[in-house]
């Protein structure tokens, strides 16, 4: 049966004849949907958003963006709905137009969603960056990625050991990951491991702000940039901008540094945003040279020279530091890695079973064997997932089930190559041997020399760079 529109089925092709503003939904997965909300459609008269979606991160549908949070034209806050049920929502809210608002996914999976919302009558739109940059006081170095798992947080470790090195009060802000109350994490501030309980953080984040702690770097997140900006301006001669997947920057950047990774050769044209990032980078960081083979270095290579021949190369190596690698020599070892990596990063490995190959464990366990209640729904979702675990830890149960999985496997050791410190979090009732990684540049330019570049006054809080 052929189905034609009728009157009532239309949308709002014919918005601009009318008073009220366009109606838009935000595709999201509690990060980059509320910048871009807050930046571009909290004052906006013009467009109303009826509701977010979410995805990629378990249970965080179901709540509301907060009329705290929202303005004063969202009085009862918004709705967040599971992203599945995007084509019932287009239809019930009357929609205009759905803005996809995450990261980490392929050009074709775009297409799809973009023809899932054209078949329902809907435009599809993403906005540019210039609609949801911030502009900072104090000069911005940014350090994202063309994919999760590329890099990006041993680099911009680097960057900010640097600054600091050279007598500047650094301050990084780190990519949102708001998956609690929403009310409480408007503004979150990170400047011992007390902070870390205090704000009830989740694995994922701790990952993330745990390695800026320990090297006395003050960390900033949350939901309202705009606020987290103002206040890390305060205690700033630098921002470090430490992306999230492979997600743009919020903040526009005096020098933006990009991580590619030869592991994944070609992926730096195939996904979403991550190939903006490529093309906008000042500074392309290839990475991992030690552990890739030379043709998917040249592959990275060649897409540089064709997408960003302007761009400043640098090589590097993501050097493996293992706290007691004899342990591991001889050992039937159970590997933990990073979760996004391994999940919607895609990779199905990372440092820890790099380590364990590289120190001649006597067997991998088998993770996925002992797996417990959300994890073996990871492996269900992730099924290309073999025998490593990925730390996943969104909510107190799904931490609780990661902790039960590790303590069941039968193994000597557990070599975790998780940034987090899995023993501040878990209970684990086996020896754990700590692999961590950090860049080291190889040949030259090295970063540096072009780090320098940056003029900081220090002490200001207002140098009027843009």
């Amino acid at each position: 049966m052929i189905r034609v529109f009728q009157k009532k089925d239309t949308f709002s092709g014919d918005a601009g004849k009318r008073a009220e503003p366009v109606s838009a939904i935000i595709m999201g997965a509690a990060g980059r949907d509320f910048h871009d909300f807050n930046t571009h459609f909290r004052n906006n008269p013009r467009e109303r958003v009826v509701c977010f979606t979410a995805t990629q991160i378990p249970n965080i549908e179901g709540r509301r963006y907060p009329a705290e949070l929202a303005g004063p034209h969202y009085p009862t806050g918004i709705p967040i709905y599971a992203e599945k049920e995007l084509p019932s929502l287009i239809k019930k809210y009357r929609v205009d137009t759905i803005y996809l608002s995450y990261s980490d996914l392929s050009h074709i999976d775009v297409m799809h969603k973009a023809s899932t919302v054209l078949a329902s009558g809907a435009n599809f739109a993403i906005l540019g960056p210039r609609s949801a940059f911030l502009h900072a006081a104090v000069p911005v170095i940014a350090v994202c990625a063309v994919r999760t798992g590329s890099g990006k947080s041993q680099t911009s470790r680097y960057v900010a050991k640097y600054y600091k090195n050279q007598g500047a009060r650094v301050v990084v802000l780190r990519h949102p990951m708001p998956y609690g109350d929403l009310r409480k994490q408007a503004v979150q501030r990170f400047a011992t491991y007390a902070d870390l309980d205090a704000h009830k953080c989740t694995i994922e984040e701790r990952e993330e702000y745990e390695p800026h702690i320990a090297n006395g770097i003050v960390v900033y997140a949350g939901i309202d940039y705009q606020r987290i900006l103002d206040l890390a301006e305060r205690e700033a001669d630098i921002i470090i901008w430490d992306g999230g997947n492979n997600d743009i920057p919020f903040i526009k950047p005096n020098l933006h540094i990009v991580v590619v990774d030869p592991h994944r050769a070609g992926h730096e044209i195939k996904f979403h945003p991550g190939e903006t990032n490529f093309r906008m980078a000042d500074v392309l960081i290839i990475n991992k040279i030690d552990s890739a083979q030379e043709h998917e270095v040249k592959v990275v290579e060649k897409n540089i020279k064709l997408y960003n021949p302007d761009a400043v190369v640098i090589k590097a190596e993501s050097l493996l530091c293992i706290d007691s690698p004899q342990r591991i020599t001889g050992a039937r070892v159970l590997v933990i890695e990073d979760g996004p990596t391994l999940t919607h990063g895609g990779m199905t490995y990372g440092a820890g079973m790099l380590a364990a190959k590289r120190h001649r464990a006597s067997e991998i366990v088998d993770a996925q064997k002992y797996a417990a209640g959300s994890i073996k729904d990871v492996y269900k979702k992730y099924p290309a997932l073999h025998k490593i675990l990925p730390a996943m830890g969104y909510g107190k149960a799904q931490v609780a089930d990661l902790e039960k999985t590790i303590n069941r496997a039968k193994c000597d050791i557990v070599v975790d190559a998780s940034p987090v410190d899995i023993s501040r979090i878990l209970k684990v009732n086996k020896p754990v041997v700590s692999v961590r990684y950090e860049l080291a540049e190889v040949g030259n330019p090295k970063l540096p020399k072009i780090l320098s570049r940056i003029k900081i006054k220090r002490q200001s809080a207002h140098l009027g760079i843009h």
